[in-house]
């Protein structure tokens, strides 16, 4: 198959017309959310989440606000601003009619979330009427045009940044496919053509324009009539959008509270091959651990982040330094200085770039060797031209001969052989699912691998299962076997928990957000027949016919053990003792009840006298 070098490992996100010049990997975003509040989003219902009739102007602020609490917590620095257009009252830096920009004080239209944004705009639906108003804002006989000034206003409010180091987007959601309809004549085309032609100008300032559309009932959004000029949608792109927005739409509105790393490079490497050959190429990081955000310490007083600062103080006058310090290594009695720039120079072992050094056989490749977290590789042609060409090259030759590249990459401080492994692109039903390029897989050093110990050497006395319960043991595994399993498809739940803690505390709620905890075992599919009955006989064959008797006495056991515990309460309920130890009492009692106490708060009865008193008042904290 011929690869276009041009083509086959371009990013989705570049400019075709810029051949990979312009540097799209942006730092943050800044999204315009243009919201229709003509009187049809109010009238037109659809089924809600609890199967009642909720308007279309409802399923879109509930939409977008559920899109914010995710927001603030995936990106808290990407900016957002709300405009309502066909509105009654006008607010917006232009003073155009029929568009209003939600906001809240101290907060600039265009500004990064916080939670009394988003708690305002929870309720704004409450005195959206009284303050803000609804009303057609493209009528037969006026000149004004709602749709054309919503764009303008967002187009305003998207001018901060550059689009090189931002994503700028316009997201409209509405009902109307044909928001001139009501226009007849040269009139509608006048406007038509004004306002395709501002949308056309945003978007050649690097403002994406993207249409959420909601469907009528029994009517689908035909976004042909207008809307497939307004954002350029032709071909196989305008039959496949509806089914695309219904999916982006259903995602947007029940996406999980979790961190979504976007398609961000790394950074910028030098790959050195043998002969004075130097490509360039851009790493990614395809998969990483979520965590928690961290820790921020704020002032008590005024609750704004803390700024540390370091100063170092001279040990004989008291005096600040402030000339670099400097370390010193003591050689035949003299101290020789170094600044911190030779110390980091001496202890500097890699330069940061990639050098080839081999090639060796797939097979030697072990799935042990891969320690930590890979990244992903692709050529560019931004600083050396001719990246792509030479990588192409290579990228071929590995798959045809089964061999993967053995190179020095590292930082200064970790320097390390890593093995370069091409993957082939993979597509499936008309989409990308891998594509093409190469893994950086770290290798161990020889100290990371280390020979099994075995715990038992003489294996005589210890029991070994037979080849009928290995039998019965691989049946139930094959059973349980989770089919095309990957680590995407299912959420932390201590994440999600946590995530949902701090959202119910910024926004006031009473109730946490219900969390779902997808890690437990699916108690239906493990009651199926199949899974059932590989179960009981990999029970009988392990533990015999009468386990459910040894299960009972166990049982018995527990109950035991629950009524001395309950016992222990109530005889410990006789004693103040708070009272016995801050009058030094303890010694007093006897030994059996001190136990009483121990055993009702599930502690530890072992040892003398003396350490069960120290030990109940560890536990009173005395």
């Amino acid at each position: 198959m011929d690869i276009d070098p041009d083509d086959v490992f371009r990013d989705d996100e570049d400019d075709p017309e810029n051949d990979l010049l312009q540097d799209r990997q942006s730092s943050k975003e800044l999204v315009v959310f243009l919201v229709d509040a003509s009187p049809k989003m109010f009238n037109i219902t659809c089924p809600g989440e609890d199967q009642e009739n909720t308007s279309h102007f409802h399923v879109a602020v509930s939409c977008i606000a559920q899109s914010l609490k995710v927001q603030i917590i995936n990106r808290p620095y990407d900016e957002i601003a709300i405009c309502f257009f066909n509105t009654r009252e006008k607010k917006n830096l232009q003073d155009l009619n029929g568009v209003y920009v939600f906001n809240v004080a101290e907060r600039e239209y265009l500004d990064s979330l916080t939670a009394r944004f988003i708690k305002e705009f929870d309720r704004v639906e409450e005195s959206f009427s009284k303050v803000i108003g609804s009303q057609y804002g493209i009528v037969p006989g006026s000149r004004d045009n709602s749709l054309y000034n919503a764009i303008w206003v967002a187009q305003a409010l998207l001018r901060k940044g550059s689009a090189k180091t931002a994503d700028k987007r316009i997201l409209l959601l509405t009902n109307e496919d044909d928001p001139f309809g009501s226009i007849k004549g040269v009139t509608k085309l006048d406007m038509t053509r004004t306002t395709l032609q501002r949308a056309k100008d945003a978007q050649d300032l690097g403002i994406a324009i993207e249409l959420l559309p909601l469907s009528r009932p029994n009517e689908e959004f035909n976004v042909s009539l207008f809307y497939a000029d307004l954002i350029g949608l032709d071909g196989d792109e305008l039959a496949q959008f509806m089914p695309l927005a219904g999916e982006r739409f259903e995602d947007m509105n029940k996406q999980l509270r979790k961190r979504m790393f976007k398609k961000r490079r790394v950074r910028r490497i030098s790959f050195m091959i043998p002969g004075g050959l130097s490509i360039e190429l851009n790493t990614y990081a395809l998969i990483r651990p979520s965590i928690p955000g961290k820790v921020t310490w704020l002032d008590s007083v005024t609750n704004l982040p803390l700024k540390a600062e370091r100063s170092l103080i001279c040990a004989d006058t008291g005096a600040i330094v402030k000339e670099a310090n400097k370390r010193f290594q003591t050689y035949k009695n003299k101290d020789i200085t170094f600044t911190t720039d030779e110390l980091s120079e001496i202890k500097r072992v890699s330069t940061g770039n990639l050098r080839l050094l081999g090639f060796k056989p797939l097979s030697c490749l072990k799935d042990y060797h891969n320690l930590k977290p890979s990244l992903f590789v692709c050529p560019s042609d931004e600083e050396v031209m001719g990246s792509t060409c030479i990588f192409i090259a290579l990228y071929r030759s590995m798959i045809r001969l089964k061999r993967f590249a053995v190179a020095f990459y590292g930082s200064s401080s970790r320097p390390q052989l890593v093995a370069l492994v091409a993957q082939e692109e993979i597509i499936d039903g008309g989409g990308q699912i891998e594509p093409p390029g190469m893994h950086i897989i770290y290798l161990p050093y020889s100290d990371d691998i280390r020979p099994i110990e075995e715990l038992h050497a003489d294996t005589s006395g210890v029991p070994l299962a037979t080849d009928d319960q290995i039998q019965k043991a691989a049946a139930l595994v094959k059973r349980v076997d989770l089919k095309d399993f990957s680590v995407c498809q299912f959420s932390n739940p201590a994440l999600q928990s946590h995530y949902a803690l701090v959202q119910a505390m910024a926004l006031d709620e009473d109730e946490m957000p219900e969390i779902i905890d997808e890690t437990l075992p699916d108690e239906e599919g493990m009651a199926r027949p199949g899974i059932a009955k590989a179960l009981e006989e990999f029970k009988i064959c392990v533990y015999g016919e009468n386990y459910e008797e040894e299960d009972e006495k166990a049982n018995n056991v527990g109950k035991k053990r629950k009524q001395i515990t309950e016992e222990a309460v109530n005889k410990a309920s006789y004693y103040d003792w708070g009272k016995l130890a801050d009058d030094g009492k303890l010694k007093d009692l006897t030994v059996q009840e001190l136990k009483t106490y121990l055993t009702a708060n599930k502690l530890t009865v072992a040892g003398k006298k003396e350490v069960l008193i120290n030990r109940i008042l560890t536990h009173m904290g005395k």
